[in-house]
């Protein structure tokens, strides 16, 4: 019996199935505590009422259009921390001049939340989705930057040195030595940025007000709607584990040639 459930997260079906078995689980203690009166039901609902709440939820046109919101001010965001943080990586990688020219601003900036910076934003831009983006970025564009960078940084020597024997130039080096083999490295960044780019958003919505999830949630929480509260909490995170699915897929899929998806389909 043993063998048999250390076996089942080698199979694909068998790491659903317990996947699966631990979210009933949490979904099981979660409507326990109030039941069993372990915390108060009217602050922290069951998990049938809220669930039943968010399937309502499902069917009105308000809560999707909270959905595209959210995600539109996370997508436009982190489109622009990829291109800026993959461009400027590239260059603190494969330019010492440029490392030590920019690394000061950068360890500066970098340990900055994002959030820190939403009166920042609301000043520039008004509870907007600009100010979305904004944040969106700020938070996002270290995460590819330093991924970006390592991974530059990372191409075996002796590929440069046979690119540099064969006459290629410093744009050629980058764009079919070093890039390429940087790739793994942004793909893991952009993963890692997409949960933070709903983080940040979904953050700045509550604090500033600007239209999505955010704005929802605390709309919910100040007229005492405190199931449609947690059904919207719940939205976000669902949410979330789609977006890492998304990007996690597309990463097996064009990367599938790189060592770690093979180690990956492996285990």
């Amino acid at each position: 019996m043993t063998a048999r459930i250390e076996a089942l997260p080698r199979t694909r079906s068998g790491s659903l199935l317990l996947g699966a078995f631990g979210v009933l689980c949490a979904l099981t203690l979660w409507q326990l505590a109030p039941t069993l009166g372990l915390v108060d039901g009217d602050n922290l609902p069951g998990a049938v009422p809220v669930l039943g709440e968010l399937f309502s939820l499902a069917g009105t046109s308000a809560f999707w259009d909270a959905v595209a919101s959210t995600l539109a001010g996370a997508g436009v965001g982190l489109a622009i921390a990829v291109v800026l943080g993959v461009w400027f990586g590239v260059l603190m990688g494969s330019s010492k001049v440029a490392w030590h020219a920019l690394r000061p601003t950068v360890e500066f900036l970098r340990p900055v939340p994002g959030v820190a910076l939403i009166p920042v934003a609301i000043l520039l831009f008004g509870p907007s989705m600009k100010s979305d983006v904004l944040l969106v970025a700020f938070g996002c564009v270290w995460v590819m930057l330093v991924q970006t960078l390592y991974g530059v940084r990372a191409v075996d020597e002796v590929a440069l040195q046979t690119a540099r024997s064969y006459g290629l130039t410093r744009a050629d080096r980058i764009r079919f030595v070093q890039l390429p083999s940087a790739l793994p490295y942004i793909a893991t960044g952009l993963r890692i940025a997409s949960a933070i780019a709903l983080i940040v958003a979904v953050t700045a919505e509550l604090v500033a007000g600007n239209d999505g999830l955010g704005k929802s949630i605390s709309l919910a929480q100040s007229v005492g709607q405190t199931e449609e509260m947690y059904a919207l909490i719940v939205a976000s995170g669902i949410l979330g584990i789609v977006v890492h699915l998304l990007f996690g897929g597309l990463e097996k899929r064009f990367l599938h040639w790189h060592q770690s998806q093979r180690v990956g389909a492996e285990r």
